[in-house]
Order: structure tokens, then sequence, then C-alpha cells
């Protein structure tokens, strides 16, 4: 019986259309349950006439077998005593392959397959298709594809009803109802490549290496853009039919594969099945390097690269580089200003549709994500997972610079970014950087012309709705976020959880240079630009700089005599809403900020650390004109300008300048006549608070200045400095005149 010679047809490719892995032990001819369907296959791939099978183990499963050609002319088989005895289970492990390709050195078993394998080298793909033009190594690749156009699908699944246009994707489909795994290969271990650290397959483009070579041909497509599989009701472009595939049911609408557990629906069976495993709470999958663990294994691989600094996927346009492709593939959507996907319900655009799904459950109101904790829904999974951490308290993200550790990967990676000073988002307008991307985004929209939502009040302009419900609260008494602690009353939640931290004795970043701490970032980046010297922001009008952009824009409005900030107390007016916020708690009696030493309360934390540093008596900052020492830097900076002749702030009325913006401010009121602090007691009427507050201690019994030498009390702690020069025989005051010495001002006064 003769090999008949393989040149009327090519047979399938084994690489692509038939795995050795599909082959049970099990299913062996030996046991004479071989499928139908592999017998055909196989007898097509060896082309073989009245081939017949024997249930021996040592026999051989071919008779008759005679003489045929290689590949080569050289090459041949002659006797059938020179062909190996196979089991239909070994065919795939035989050792013997005569067929040799000269490109690469890979061997063949027969001259069919080494035929087509050929055709990669070549590129030669001589099979077209009329519908679209796409070209195919083999005929039945060709008639695969074909039957994709007719939009036939013949082939239904009996469970969920849907169906597919080729036999095999159904028996694939199946697979998914039943869960069986029934081909395991006992000689080669295929489904073991999972677990195995080998990856043969490397991409000469980027180095990225594959287990598999059909996804190393998958992969390529990324580096061109070649996008064959359309989508008619889009026209979306993708790289393999698969992807067009499970994209089109995002325009049908059908979600077939529910969760039994929650009700839930998809799209996929993969997705539903990525999906049941968050019900399960198993999590096999462990990271070596943190020990965090995860329910799917692409999650933990996601979360590998956390760990190593490799970022093989380059961004053409900016230079960025990233861990994944798909990254990038995002990444690529911000230099392109389209956003395809719009929300019927607001007309909000957005650039990906996955976006666009997730924003569409705001108007729902659907948030099946709860938390058995405390019951708060989420939109998505991951915001779930995200909340969960705040329960556990676990940090498993730490940042190797400095220690400090966080719930989510996302806060480590921008955390980080803080060590390294890398500012890789920059203003396409003004050229300013930004480390992440919406602060870059938040900045952009400074550069827009259009403010349309202006207050009914003062007459101030917003970009954002949200911006001018903030401001508003600035003109009412509305406070909803109360401190649970002291009681304080907050407009925004974001000022509580700021005031969350003055409770706490926890100062997570120390300066370097001096060793002080601080409890928020931003402050301790701001203290950083102290020891830099440096001071980029200047202001137009008088020239001055300034360290921080926030302190210029706090004194541009010094030159503006607008001070659209009005207290409803007093009347007094003030340029930005903090000078209001700080002013206010004049009136109030609230002194939450006790002194442990002395029992003295304030009413701001800033005035209680100014206030501790008296008992110190340590004066770390001294002026290196004169030598003398201040308690606090801010003291220092006022006590410098005496020594220079800079004073910026000048008196409109008399033209008199100062050194400081507050000393002016105080001056500007002798001209107006203004005395905005009233005592509750008597009515006396006095221009600073300060003065208010020295008078108010008339009325109380209360005399906090003792004299040690002769017992007698003061009210004020100036009268007893006057006082004690009567012991002392200082007398500090003297007439430039006569020489006269005096012990206090009011003698001095009183005699000239």
């Amino acid at each position: 019986m003769a090999v008949k010679e393989e040149t009327d047809r090519p047979s399938p490719d084994l690489e692509t259309d038939y795995d050795a892995g599909s082959i049970s032990p099990e299913n062996s001819i030996s046991n004479g349950n071989f499928p139908k369907q592999s017998i055909k296959q196989l007898s097509r791939i060896l082309d073989l006439e009245g081939s017949t099978f024997s249930n021996g183990h040592n026999h051989s499963i071919f008779s008759g077998l005679q003489g045929y050609k290689g590949g080569d002319a050289g090459q041949k088989v002659t006797k059938k005593e020179e062909m190996p005895p196979y089991t239909c289970q070994t065919l795939a492990h035989n050792t013997e392959k005569p067929y040799e390709c000269k490109e690469c050195g890979k061997c063949f078993g027969c001259r069919s397959t080494f035929t087509q394998h050929q055709s990669i080298h070549t590129g030669e793909k001589p099979y077209e298709c009329e519908e679209c033009g796409k070209a195919f190594r083999l005929p039945q690749q060709l008639t695969r594809h074909q039957k994709f156009h007719s939009g036939e699908k013949p082939f239904e699944c009996n469970e969920c009803g849907k169906a597919f246009h080729l036999p095999d994707l159904l028996k694939y489909h199946k697979t998914i109802h039943t869960g069986e795994k029934p081909f395991e290969c006992r000689e080669c271990g295929l489904y073991r490549i999972i677990h195995a650290d080998v990856k043969p397959y490397k991409c000469s483009e980027c180095g990225k290496a594959f287990k598999r070579r059909s996804n190393l041909v998958q992969h390529q497509k990324t580096h061109s853009d070649e996008r064959p599989f359309q989508c008619k009701d889009c026209g979306k472009g993708f790289i393999v039919l698969a992807q067009l595939t499970r994209h089109q049911n995002i325009h049908t609408g059908e979600k077939s594969f529910e969760c039994h557990e929650c009700g839930k629906a998809f799209r996929l069976p993969q997705q539903l099945t990525r999906h049941q495993k968050s019900h399960s709470g198993e999590k096999p999958f462990k990271c070596n390097e943190c020990g965090k663990a995860f329910h799917l294994p692409d999650l933990l691989k996601y979360h590998k690269t956390i760990h190593t600094s490799t970022k093989p996927f380059e961004c053409r346009e900016c230079g960025k580089s990233f861990h994944r492709i798909s990254n990038l593939v995002e990444h690529r959507l911000i230099h392109a200003d389209v956003k395809p996907h719009k929300c019927n319900e607001c007309g909000k655009a957005f650039k990906r549709n996955k976006s666009l799904m997730q924003h569409q459950k705001i108007h729902s109101g659907e948030r099946p994500f709860q938390c058995q904790e405390c019951g708060k829904a989420f939109i998505v999974l991951a915001h779930l997972t995200r909340h969960q951490t705040i329960h556990t308290g676990e940090k498993s993200f730490e940042c190797k610079e400095c220690g400090k550790k966080f719930r989510t990967a996302t806060h480590l990676v921008q955390h980080q970014s803080i060590h390294t000073g890398e500012k890789p988002f920059e203003c396409n307008v003004c050229g300013k950087a930004f480390r992440l991307q919406i602060y870059l985004s938040e900045h952009q929209k400074t550069h827009m012309e259009a403010k349309h939502f202006e207050c009914n009040i003062c007459g101030k302009v917003f970009r954002l709705q949200v911006y001018l419900s903030e401001h508003q609260k600035t003109h009412t008494e509305e406070k909803p976020f109360k401190c649970k602690l002291c009681g304080s009353a907050f407009r925004s939640k974001y000022q509580l959880s700021k005031h969350h931290t003055v409770h706490t004795d926890e100062k997570p970043y120390q300066c370097k240079e001096c060793g002080k701490c601080f409890r928020q970032r931003s402050n301790f980046t701001d203290h950083q630009s102290i020891h830099t010297g440096k001071k980029p922001f200047q202001c137009k009008e008088c020239g001055k700089f300034y360290r921080l952009n926030t302190l210029l824009i706090r004194h541009q409005k010094s030159h503006s005599s607008e001070r659209p900030y009005e207290c409803k107390e007093c009347g007094k007016a003030f340029h930005l809403p903090s000078e209001l916020n700080n002013h206010q708690i004049v009136h109030t009696s609230n002194r939450p900020f006790e002194c442990k030493v002395c029992g003295k309360s304030f009413k701001r934390e800033s005035t209680l650390i100014q206030h501790m540093a008296i008992h110190s008596g340590v004066k770390s900052y001294e002026c290196k004109e004169c030598g003398k020492g201040f308690i606090h830097r801010s003291s220092l900076l006022h006590h410098r300008k005496i020594h220079s002749d800079e004073k910026p702030f000048k008196c409109q009325e008399c033209g008199k300048a100062f050194v400081v913006l507050a000393y002016l401010t105080r001056h500007q009121s002798i001209h107006t006549g203004e005395k905005s602090f009233e005592c509750q007691h008597c009515g006396s009427a006095f221009r600073y608070k300060s003065q208010l507050s020295k008078h108010q201690r008339i009325h109380t019994d209360v005399r906090l200045f003792q004299c040690m030498e002769g017992r007698n009390d003061f009210v004020h702690g100036l009268d007893l400095r006057i006082h004690q020069g009567i012991h002392t025989s200082e007398t500090p005051f003297q007439c430039n005149e006569y020489g006269e010495p005096f012990h206090n001002h009011n003698q001095f006064s009183w005699t000239y």
C-alpha cells in the first residue's frame, strides 16, 4: 500500500490548526477510543490510503508503508521495516523528523507540513479573499475566513443559544458550560507550559517573550498599523477576529452570561468566569515580592510590573514608557483629541468606551458592588476593592525610597514621582510641567476663555459649577463637615480631612535639610523651597519675588482695592476667603487649642505652636546683621527688613512706607478713623484687635503678669516690664534734648 505523492493539495498546519495537547491518552487509538475527527485529520496529514489501525500496543498503526519522496530529492524511505512502530499518542512525539527547514532548522515528520511551514519564510500568501482582499498562506485558512463574511452561523450552542460559523468554535465554547478539560498530554505536558517559566518566542521589535508562537504572532501586529477586521457599525479596526466578535456585542447590548450569585450579566464568558472568582474569595496567585494575593493570574502579572523598572513600550509622541502595551494604547489617546463615545444623557464625550459605560452608571444610579463592612456601594468592582482596604488597614505597596506605605499601586506610583522629580505631563500652552495627568488637565482649564458660572452675591466668575458651589459657601454660614473630636466645622470634606491630622501626632514628611516634620505633603513641598532659596514667581506691579505661586497671587491682590469678602459681624472686608475665615475666628468664643504648660487656650493651632515656643525660651532664628534672636522664623524675616531700606507697602494718603502689608493695613485705619473692634462691656472702640484684647483685661480680675520682686500683679505684660525697671534701675526711655532718663514711656510723654 503506497503513500501518495503529496502534491495535489496541502494539509492543515499542525502548528495552528491542531495541538498535541488535544489528544488524550484515554482517547488514543491503542485503546480503540480515538475520535473520528482525529483519525480523519491524521490520515489527511499523512495522506494515507487504506491505512489500518490495530488495538495492540506494539503493533504499527500503519501497514504497507512504502517508499515516498521527502522534501529534498535525496530524502527517501524505501522500506516498511525502516519506519518505526507508532501509536497514535506518540505520533506527536516522534523523534524521527526527516524534513528540516534550512531557514530556521525546525524539523517535520511529514512533507506537507514542511511545505506549509516554508511559506512562513517566503511570506507567500497565494490565497486571497475576494470580499476584503486579505491573503492567506493556506486554502483552509481562506475557507475559514470566508465564513466570517457570509454571516452564517449554523452551529448553535444548546445551553445558551449562542451561534458560531465554525464547528470547532462551538466545541471550544461548550467547555465553558461543562468545565471539562479532558485533553492532557502525558508525553509533553503541554498544559504545564503555563506553570513553566519558558518563553521561547521573542519579539524582535521590543524583546517581549511569549510561551506560544500564536501569542507572538498576535503581539507582532501591535507594532504594525494592520487592523484587517473592521466593525461595520462604528468602523473600528481590530488585529484579530476574536477582538471584533467581542466588540460587536457592545452594539447589540447582548449579555448572555449571567452570574448565579448576584444576577449580573456579561457579554463574554471569560468576564463571567473572572467575576465569579470575586465571590469565592479565593486568591491563589501570590506575589513573591510583597506577598499580596490575587484571584486571577493576569492581576498578579499586572501587579508584578510595579516591582520592576522595565518599561519596554515607549510613546513616539512624548517618549513616555509603559510596562504594558495596553497602557501605551490608552496613553496615545491623550495626544489625539478624539472622543467618539458620547453619553446620550448629558452629552459628555469620552475617549474610551469603558469610560462611557462607567459614566452612564452615574445616571442610572446602579451601584452593584456593596461593602459588607459599612454598606457603601460602588459603580465598579475596582472601587470596592480599593475601599475595602480602609477597613483592613492594609497598605501593601511600600516606597523603597522613604518606606511610606500605600493602599493602592496608583498611589505608590504617584508618590514615587516626588523622589524622582519627574514631571512628564507638559502644558502645550505655557510649557508648565506636572507630575500627574490629572494636575495637567486641571491646569489646562485655566487657559480656557469661557467662564460661565457667576456668583450672584459678589459677581465672581468660575469655570466649573463645582467651583462656584464651593465659593458660595464663603457667603453663607454653611459648614456641613464637623469634626467629632473638637467640634470645628468646615465647608468641604477636604478641609475636614486636613484638619483631622491636627489631632494626631503623625508627621510623615520630614525635611532632610533641617529635620522639620510636616503633616501634609503640600506643606513639606512648600517648605523645601526655603532651603533652595529659589523665588521664581515675580510680581509685575512692584517686581517682588516669591517662592510659591500662591504667595504671588495673594500678594497681587494687595495692589488692587477689590475686597469682595466681607465679615457680617463687623463689616471688615478682605482680599481672600481664607483671610475672612481667619478673621471670623475673632468673633467666636471657641478656643479648642490649649497650652499644656500654662493652660492658655487659642482659637488656632498655629497660634498655640507660636505660643509654646515662648515656654521653651529657644530662639533658633538669629539675625546675621545684629545678632538678635527670634523664636519664630517669620519674626526674623520681618526684622531683617529693618536693616534694609526696602519698604514696598506705601500709604496712598500720606506716602508713609512699611516693611510688611499688615503694618500698612493697620496704619490706614488712622486716615479712615475706623475703629472696628468694640468692647461689649463698656462700648469702647479700637482700631486694632490687639488693643481691644488688651483693654478687655480691665473688665476681668485676671492678672496674668506677676512681679517676683514686689508681688505686684499686672493685667498687661508691658506694664510688668515697665514696673520691673524700678527694681533694676533700668531707664530705657531717654530725652534726646536733655538726656534725662525715664522708667516708662508715659513719664517721658507727660514731661515733654
